[in-house]
């Protein structure tokens, strides 16, 4: 990590006088566990955009249907989830006990309010095993060698890698795509990696213009192309539908209409990590 990012990132965690994007999304959820901050850095990119709780809604039933889909279909028990936010409805190891009782999560994050309402809230069926990790997405060696990841998973057998609504958070600087590339190369093959990224690709130039003017209190926040979301799953094999609107990742059986690629501004895709020779 740069010198400017581990300042930035360090002022993000212990500093609840600026806005963190974990409390700022559970604000957009109707959340209560956020600040003044939060809600005021919510609020200015709200003005702007104001489909940004449509699109924060859709990044959770994003994720229900990634781990309803690698549970059910590829048999996955095993979650590793960076980034995990604020407890909510239908986090990771909900739905994944759901489907088996057994599965087990790690969840990381980098802002102590997290942690605190993860290990009070986020509590694994007996048959499960449910862990929380302190740690920053930007050292990946540090989490995978960290000893509540290596006693959870077993690394033998395959792991979801969750990387939702995340990656958007780390600027060029700081190697987000080596950061995945890490992670991705310590999974065994069969494991999987779900990814969901913010874009402006989706919208008139008016209005990404208007975002980009948010002032920086609002927090570093870094959108990418679809050609730079694809470069996250170099070598993997991309199960159907490929890379598309989060709104529509296997969406078929959700209420209609459902939003649009303009409305949740996001990509989402996963990924099959292939036998490596």
């Amino acid at each position: 990590m740069s010198t400017q990012g581990r300042e930035a990132f360090a002022s993000l965690r212990l500093n609840t006088t600026v806005p963190h994007p974990a409390r700022r999304y559970n604000y957009w959820l109707g959340g209560k566990d956020n600040f003044a901050p939060d809600r005021k850095s919510g609020d200015a990119i709200a003005a702007v955009f104001p489909q940004i709780r449509t699109a924060a809604r859709a990044n959770r039933d994003f994720l229900r249907r990634a781990v309803t889909t690698l549970a059910k279909e590829a048999g996955i028990r095993q979650f590793l989830d960076i980034g995990t936010g604020l407890p909510t409805a239908n986090n990771t190891h909900e739905v994944a006990q759901t489907i088996d009782p057994t599965s087990r999560v790690v969840y990381v994050d980098n802002d102590p309010l997290v942690l605190i309402h993860a290990r009070a809230l986020l509590t694994s069926a007996p048959e499960g095993a449910t862990t929380y990790l302190d740690a920053d997405l930007r050292n990946p060696g540090e989490i995978l060698d960290a000893g509540a990841v290596r006693s959870t998973l077993d690394f033998s057998k395959p792991i979801a890698l969750m990387l939702v609504a995340i990656l958007h958070f780390i600027p060029d600087e700081d190697q987000p795509h080596q950061v995945v590339s890490q992670l991705v190369n310590a999974l065994p093959p069969g494991s999987y990696v779900v990814i969901s990224h913010a874009t402006y690709d989706p919208l008139p130039q008016q209005v990404i213009d208007r975002l980009l003017a948010l002032p920086a209190s609002s927090g570093p926040f870094h959108p990418r192309s679809r050609q730079e979301f694809a470069r996250f799953f170099a070598d993997l094999e991309l199960i159907s539908p490929g890379i598309v609107s989060i709104a529509d990742w296997r969406a078929e059986e959700e209420d209609l209409p459902r939003p649009t690629p303009a409305d949740v501004i996001c990509y989402g895709a996963v990924a099959r990590v292939p036998n490596r020779r």
